[in-house]
């Protein structure tokens, strides 16, 4: 008994080794920030952390919503000037996209670095891939932006759908837009500090919903333009009708609206749906101008056959098999027919120059001996 225990102890034990072996090991991730770069060198080890808080205290739960993986920060060094870079990993483009649109001030100027930037004095914030740049210079310089895209050129590339930016704020039309309001969330914690008009839990995020809003200047009045996705168009009629009896029903104790949706006339309060989107006015616009923002929204639909000529049916398919054996079944006659043609009239056209009868039916082809 002592014997039969002990050796399966042993055979567990060989197995557990072998799979402990054979199983893949993840290789690290590589560091965030790199060592150099355009002349900047790092004045100390950085900082890596994969605790949000330590990223940001204040908004941590804003950066587990945009799928935060790792923060690292560092001090850089040039002769006459001095760099503070604060990095942060999401999981995928998204995230980045969404933190860059939470962290970015009103007022902020648009810069070219990256996938998007904007600066305020010597704050420059930009993001690229799955990584958002929070950079602070002692004083700007003609060259900083340059050194800034040659970091970015730097910064750990992904590729597949992680890298893709959400497709929502494609939708906000250009016109009167002021960019630098744009907010992107996908989570209420970041729906609502980053200023949405609507309760958070009116969208319901649960069902993957993506929100964005942006601010607009028109001649006939001022507004927050609201924009939401869903994954299918019957989820969308669904929150349409939640949102229009809420907006139908005014603001309650019960309903909580936000000060800017508390704030709006109630002609300036519009819901529109376009596939899986709603569009939603709000602020000071006049109903022309709501009517036209929310009718300039259209969901575009990318549809991919397999087929260029469509969806074929069976009964198609098999009539069509029938048709190609009946054009080979033709093809292999006819090519029989013309090739019997060319061989049996080029033979009997020798025999024809050679003085010959043209059909050997009449001739002995063999010698016979003639033995009677």
């Amino acid at each position: 008994m002592f014997r039969r225990l002990f050796s399966i102890a042993v055979i567990a034990a060989v197995s557990t080794y072998v799979y402990a072996a054979k199983a893949p090991v993840t290789p690290p991730q590589p560091p965030i920030l790199p060592n150099d770069f355009a002349g900047w060198r790092q004045a100390s080890a950085p900082q890596r952390s994969a605790a949000p808080e330590t990223a940001d205290q204040g908004n941590a739960d804003v950066l587990r919503e945009y799928g935060f993986t790792e923060f690292a920060a560092a001090n850089y060094t040039q002769p006459d000037n001095k760099l503070n870079l604060r990095a942060i990993r999401f999981q995928d483009a998204t995230g980045a996209y969404g933190a860059f649109t939470f962290y970015r001030r009103p007022g902020m100027q648009k810069e070219d670095i990256g996938s998007d930037g904007a600066f305020d004095g010597a704050h420059v914030l930009f993001w690229t891939g799955t990584t958002l740049i929070d950079a602070t210079f002692d004083h700007l310089t003609a060259m900083s932006a340059a050194q800034l895209r040659e970091l970015a050129s730097d910064l750990p590339k992904t590729g597949g759908p992680s890298a893709v930016p959400p497709p929502l704020p494609e939708y906000l039309p250009a016109a009167s837009l002021n960019a630098s309001s744009l907010r992107y969330a996908v989570g209420p914690v970041a729906y609502a500090r980053g200023g949405g008009v609507l309760p958070p839990g009116i969208i319901d995020f649960d069902r993957d919903a993506e929100a964005v809003t942006a601010d607009y200047s028109t001649q006939n009045g001022d507004g927050t333009l609201t924009l939401l996705m869903y994954p299918t168009p019957q989820m969308a009629i669904h929150q349409q009708q939640t949102i229009q009896a809420l907006l139908k029903a005014g603001n309650t104790p019960q309903a909580a609206w936000p000060a800017p949706l508390a704030e709006s006339p109630t002609v300036s309060l519009l819901v529109r749906r376009s596939g899986p989107l709603i569009a939603i006015t709000s602020g000071s616009f006049s109903v022309d101008e709501a009517h036209k923002l929310l009718n300039s929204i259209n969901y575009r639909a990318d549809i991919t056959w397999n087929h260029p000529e469509g969806y074929v049916s069976e009964a198609s398919k098999t009539a069509r098999l029938l048709l190609g054996i009946a054009y080979l079944t033709g093809i292999l006659g006819g090519t029989a027919i013309i090739l019997g043609i060319f061989f049996g009239g080029g033979r009997a056209l020798i025999r024809r120059l050679r003085g010959k009868p043209v059909s050997t039916l009449n001739e002995e082809e063999f010698i016979s001996l003639k033995l009677r």
